[in-house]
């Protein structure tokens, strides 16, 4: 038998693990990569191979692996504290420098091996290639002893341990085991992002992490379509392995939670535009933890880390989820769908369509009491681009506009109605008496106001035309306003 996960409450969930955030303290051991990403366009083919030619125009770099963890985990206002092999080089002094205040407090310095780099080029949203400069084989006996020492000082105080497993060798079985006994001596639950085959390595462990292709390995083979066959493999590796409970990731399905003394919980993943999965298995990783090191049970940790994932794998790159975006999320989930965007979801989103050449044009508003004036504002607005924000005045912002009455509509319903009409692709509330903070963050390529505005008095015009954008005044719809449309009710 089991029972979804739409039974838990997202808002209050992640208002509750956000709060406690703070006092959510994680230690993540293991191995530890730069990411690189160069980003480029292609339009031809090399006359020395039959190979894409990539013009470079951007390359960024960012934690990879288990430093991925730890950044999500910051990320969302928890403390995460990091143990990791790296070489006497460079990259790991940059990595160091990437991983701000805890920065170099964790590394074991190893001559012997370099620290990991990925580079992945990309163009149009496809990764083209990959190319690895690591060493994979099992550290030495002496720096296991180190890593073990570092754990021994570092756990004491930590709410989670996370063993992420990349199979590069840092995680040997001597140190998986011992790490797991002393977590374990101390009450603190043990998370591991697995590798191989063979679980038993990880018995004791409090959760295991496989997606997909992980699980049917470490099963044996194929494990078939729906939720039964995913449950019955999963408890047959539970069973072997000696491990507690998993949270089987599962691409677009979400995941599923799987105990051996307690009915299976599926979280149904929510309907995004994915750009990149790169990362998305730490970012559930270390939601998880943190929620777990904040007092959720693991259904509900499991709900937050899908949640967060599903915010992820709309970003480019090893990404992390902020806490705000979180948040967002949750409140979209429980109320206006996708359309509804904060400060930095909004930019990302506004990023992507700008990969993929669309025009971002941008309108904003009270909308309060939704009338056909408004409609057909929109309506000419979406005309002039292919993706169109709409910037939306909050309660308190409408109310220094138009005074204490107003607005009639909450701005929740508000954002609701607008996230109804098709021709509207995101909604943005912002608290100023002027949509200038939301212009300049997304710059967008059209700028809509009604014909009632000159262009000198419409905000953000100034800037638009200054890197060559277009701002246009919308023809009004005559006899309809807000205003008349409440002193008529007034008035009846």
């Amino acid at each position: 038998m089991t029972r979804g996960a739409d039974l838990l409450n997202l808002h209050e969930l992640t208002e509750r693990m956000l709060d406690r955030a703070g006092g959510g303290s994680v230690l993540a051991v293991g191995d530890l990569m730069l990411d690189r990403f160069v980003s480029g366009k292609v339009d031809r083919i090399s006359p020395e191979a039959p190979i894409p030619v990539l013009a470079v125009d951007r390359e960024t770099v960012m934690p990879g692996g288990v430093g991925n963890v730890v950044s999500n985990i910051r990320a969302l206002g928890g403390e995460a504290h990091l143990i990791a092999v790296v070489g006497d080089d460079a990259e790991a002094d940059f990595l160091a420098r990437l991983l701000g205040p805890d920065k170099d407090a964790g590394f074991v310095r190893d001559s012997s091996r370099p620290t990991a780099v990925k580079t992945r080029f990309i163009a149009g949203g496809q990764q083209l290639l990959r190319a690895d400069y690591e060493l994979s084989r099992p550290i030495s006996p002496k720096v296991e002893e180190r890593i073990l020492d570092e754990i021994e000082k570092r756990l004491h105080g930590a709410g989670v341990l996370v063993l992420s497993d990349y199979g590069k060798g840092v995680l040997t079985d001597h140190v998986i085991r011992h790490a797991i006994a002393s977590a374990k001596s101390l009450g603190i639950p043990v998370i591991v992002d697995p590798k191989g085959s063979d679980y038993s390595r990880y018995r004791g462990a409090s959760v295991v992490t496989p997606n997909l292709k992980e699980l049917e390995e470490a099963a044996g083979g194929f494990l078939g379509q729906g939720d039964a066959k995913l449950e019955e493999a999963a408890r047959g590796v539970l069973g072997k392995s000696g491990v507690l409970a998993m949270v089987a990731t599962r691409g677009g399905e979400g995941l599923s939670v799987i105990r051996m003394d307690a009915d299976a919980v599926h979280v149904r993943a929510r309907a995004r535009e994915v750009f990149d999965v790169s990362g998305a298995g730490d970012t559930v990783v270390a939601t998880l933890a943190l929620a777990l090191a904040t007092g959720s049970e693991l259904p509900a940790a499991a709900a937050l880390a899908n949640l967060a994932a599903s915010i992820v794998v709309g970003k480019v790159g090893t990404a992390s989820v902020t806490a705000e975006e979180l948040r967002m999320g949750a409140d979209e989930a429980g109320r206006v769908g996708d359309k509804l965007k904060s400060g930095l979801a909004l930019k990302d989103q506004v990023e992507r369509w700008r990969r993929r050449h669309l025009t971002v044009g941008f309108t904003n508003g009270c909308f309060d009491l939704l009338h056909p004036g408004h409609l057909s504002l929109i309506r000419q607005a979406r005309s002039a681009c292919d993706r169109l924000v709409v910037g939306l005045n909050s309660d308190a912002s409408v109310r220094r506009l138009k005074g204490p009455t107003r607005p009639v509509s909450n701005q929740a319903a508000r954002a609701e109605v607008l996230s109804a009409i098709a021709d509207i692709d995101a909604v943005a509330i912002f608290e100023e008496d002027t949509p200038i903070s939301l212009i300049e963050a997304i710059r967008p390529d059209v700028l809509v106001k009604g014909a009632d505005y000159t262009i000198d008095k419409i905000v953000g015009a100034d800037l638009v035309q200054s890197y060559g954008g277009h701002v246009i005044r919308a023809k009004l719809e005559d006899g309809h306003s807000t205003t008349a449309v409440i002193a008529k009710m007034t008035a009846g």
